[in-house]
């Protein structure tokens, strides 16, 4: 595939939303930056919800799992089903009830400014940090395949893409990006479907016949009960599918506010439970291109693994122009789908949460400070991903700062679940340090864990990676759910200091 096609594809793609930018911008203020109005159809923002959820670590990352983990994500999967009913029965009512623009309001209506204001403050971090890392590996794939031969730096390619960005949110946030997440979720889905079709029909596979190829593979076993102390261990993934669920979809604004732009609370109930049954099915789906994708490397000698092997296969086997140009449609639909939805929930939580611009600024003046704050998070994302590039270098570093942001949504469930189970009251000035105690604690144990393996094993990393999954217990998504209870617990800690003084 010749840079050129890649170029003009691209064009093509922000060209088409440009325009549903221009027609769902016209007469636009801040109520359709921020809700959309409240006029948005359920079952447009359920399947743009899909691509948003799935973004461009999904479309390069879980087929490339296949290899060292199997199906096992599926129980991943299946937690969230569990996760998405709490959201849309429980957290759902409560933010219609009080029809909340950013979800965090809650916290400073049950403890107070201190507890609103760290939780902004957590989910702005966290969403900083996902939406870089996200967009600099999207880039990165980007660069090699494009860029690169046009002799285009990095940092230009980065600009370029928050830019194009900039002008399709800037005017109508998300009323647009419920429309243009639609189109990106049906590009990607596109995507998948042809990359399946390719792969499986150069193995012999028919379309008969490609279910029960991928169920009758020893690469798809996918319920795994056999060693608790692993971390694809069943009852561990699925409850930390669970709460993964809640703290990145539930308490997570870039996510909750495409909910929030349904017309009333049922539709938005009924818009996440056919997004729950949708977004399981294609997860399978994603797993079972990841299996065909493994097989084919192997078949064909190519030397590609991880996230490198959807890339590599689609672009540099000689599968055909179809799969590359798809892949290069798919990928770009994966990573603006969340990027651009990011960069408006970060204007909407700065914009409402930190600087109260509905309570203390004119109407002219709120619209004049958002439109601000999205050029500033444009500028931010910018430096940030080319910080990823030039100063940090080492991409497992750069998977470490990822993962350690989402740490920061521990705190956010130990709040919320604090808030809804329990009527205690709290040391309002007390919860911005017992939130970074938790956080400091939850990557001490992580580490501590490691470093346990490390000594044990005859300080070799290398020999504990071939046998930590046998011997010793491996932390893995449950450390959300450790980092949820410790603030908990801080916060219980907090409440039973206050009712001993009122003693």
């Amino acid at each position: 595939m010749q840079p050129l096609h890649i170029l003009l594809l691209i064009a093509a793609y922000f060209g088409i939303l440009l325009l549903i930018s221009y027609f769902t911008g016209k007469n636009s203020g801040n109520d359709a930056f921020f809700k959309a109005n409240r006029q948005s159809p359920w079952y447009i923002v359920a399947f743009g919800m899909i691509g948003a959820s799935l973004s461009g670590v999904t479309f390069i990352s879980v087929p490339g799992w296949i290899e060292a983990s199997q199906f096992s994500y599926m129980q991943v999967v299946l937690g969230y089903i569990l996760g998405y009913t709490v959201i849309g029965t429980v957290l759902l009512p409560l933010y219609y009830r009080l029809n909340l623009t950013s979800i965090y309001t809650y916290l400073e209506e049950r403890f107070g400014n201190y507890s609103y204001k760290t939780g902004a403050s957590f989910f702005l971090l966290s969403r900083v940090v996902g939406a870089s890392f996200r967009l600099f590996l999207v880039a990165n794939v980007l660069q090699s395949i494009l860029f690169d031969a046009l002799a285009v730096p990095f940092w230009v390619t980065v600009i370029i893409t928050i830019l194009l960005i900039w002008l399709y949110t800037f005017k109508s946030g998300i009323k647009t990006i419920v429309w243009t997440d639609t189109l990106q979720t049906l590009f990607m889905l596109i995507a998948v479907g042809v990359a399946i079709y390719y792969v499986s029909d150069d193995l012999g596979i028919r379309g008969s016949n490609l279910l029960g190829y991928v169920l009758e593979s020893d690469l798809s076993r996918m319920f795994f009960f056999d060693d608790f102390k692993s971390a694809n261990y069943f009852w561990k993934q699925f409850l930390s599918g669970a709460f993964i669920a809640i703290v990145m979809t539930g308490l997570d604004q870039d996510m909750m506010q495409k909910n929030l732009t349904c017309r009333s609370l049922k539709d938005a109930q009924k818009n996440m439970f056919w997004f729950t049954i949708v977004l399981t099915i294609v997860n399978f789906i994603f797993l079972g291109l990841g299996l065909l994708l493994t097989q084919y490397a192997s078949q064909n000698g190519i030397d590609a693994h991880k996230d490198q092997l959807f890339p590599v296969i689609a672009t540099q086997s000689g599968l055909g122009f179809g799969i590359a140009i798809f892949f290069v449609l798919g990928l770009i639909a994966a990573a603006y789908s969340s990027a651009d939805s990011a960069l408006t929930s970060l204007t909407t939580s700065f914009s409402i949460d930190i600087l109260d611009i509905e309570k203390k600024y004119s109407p002219a003046d709120q619209i004049k400070t958002r439109k601000k704050i999205h050029i500033l998070f444009s500028i931010l994302l910018v430096i940030v991903i080319i910080i990823f590039k030039y100063v940090i270098q080492d991409e497992s570093v750069i998977k470490k700062l990822f993962k350690f942001a989402g740490f920061t949504y521990g705190p956010l469930l130990g709040l919320y679940a604090f808030g809804l189970f329990t009527r205690l009251k709290v040391k309002d000035k007390l919860v911005p340090i017992i939130c970074i105690i938790s956080v400091i604690t939850s990557i001490i144990i992580n580490l501590s864990s490691q470093l346990y393996v490390y000594f044990s094993t005859k300080n070799s990393w290398t020999v504990s990676e071939k046998i930590a999954a046998e011997l010793y217990y491996q932390i893995g998504f449950e450390i959300l759910i450790i980092n949820g209870g410790l603030t908990f617990l801080g916060l219980l800690l907090s409440a039973i200091l206050i009712l001993i003084r009122r003693k």
